[in-house]
């Protein structure tokens, strides 16, 4: 372990001290500029480590406060009855996924939440759109909300995140259709401005927590950006049960 030298040490203090108490002569500033000079000259790892020091103190936090931020925000996370929902409705922990159904890495996530969800029957997933990569991501969300009302959200999820090209007004047509889905209906319900209210008030939720890119996952009271694997994800979700039940 990197220690500072007793001499450095000293002038830190002396110049903590002076923060509080009667400023340095001019001469006591030059012997303390001198020393911490050749403090760091001797050994400039000093430095690397407070820096380290004030990194991790702001990384943590960072996390205290989006911990908070998910605390205040329980309601509209796990318990809004308009949410479209994966896995067990009653699972004992809920997954909440931030998403854009034309964002590469929430197409790799995809597999590896419904790898989870076929081996964890106690996972529920919840499904907030959240369209950030332009006006066709924002249609595509409103088709998957409206699908929700006919209870095809899943499936046309599926097919959408496997799409090889962009979820045009065609290709969601033809994929509807292929599900057994009205899509007049759909098409219908798409301009109901509760469909978009609903989509602002994911960008609303995603802003209050910090959440600026996709996929997004919060899990218990940790917010995990970006994709991981089933592995990491049973490990989260294990976390999150023991924290639920006192241990």
């Amino acid at each position: 372990m990197n220690r500072v030298s007793g001499a450095a040490l000293a002038a830190l203090l002396l110049l903590a001290g002076a923060a509080v108490a009667q400023p340095l002569s001019e001469a006591q500033r030059e012997e303390v500029v001198r020393i911490l000079r050749d403090a760091l000259t001797r050994d400039p790892s000093i430095l690397r480590d407070a820096i380290a020091a004030m990194q991790a103190d702001d990384e943590r936090r960072e996390a205290e406060a989006r911990r908070d931020a998910i605390r205040a925000e329980a309601a509209a996370l796990l318990r809004d009855p308009a949410d479209p929902v994966r896995g067990n409705p009653a699972g004992d922990v809920t997954i909440v996924e931030f998403y854009d159904v034309r964002c590469t890495f929430c197409r790799r996530l995809h597999p590896e939440l419904e790898a989870l969800i076929a081996a964890d029957r106690g996972v529920r997933v919840v499904m907030k759109d959240l369209p950030i990569l332009g006006p066709q991501s924002v249609w595509a969300a409103r088709a998957l909300l409206a699908a929700h009302r006919q209870g095809g959200y899943a499936r046309l999820q599926d097919a959408l995140l496997r799409m090889r090209g962009e979820p045009t007004e065609a290709a969601i047509q033809a994929e509807a259709r292929r599900l057994g889905l009205d899509w007049q209906r759909l098409r219908r319900d798409m301009e109901d401005p509760a469909i978009m209210a609903r989509i602002e008030a994911n960008i609303a939720l995603a802003q209050r927590l910090g959440i600026s890119g996709t996929p997004a996952l919060v899990i218990g009271d940790t917010l995990v950006p970006g994709a991981v694997d089933q592995r990491s994800l049973a490990a989260m979700v294990a976390a999150a049960r023991a924290a639920q039940r006192g241990g």
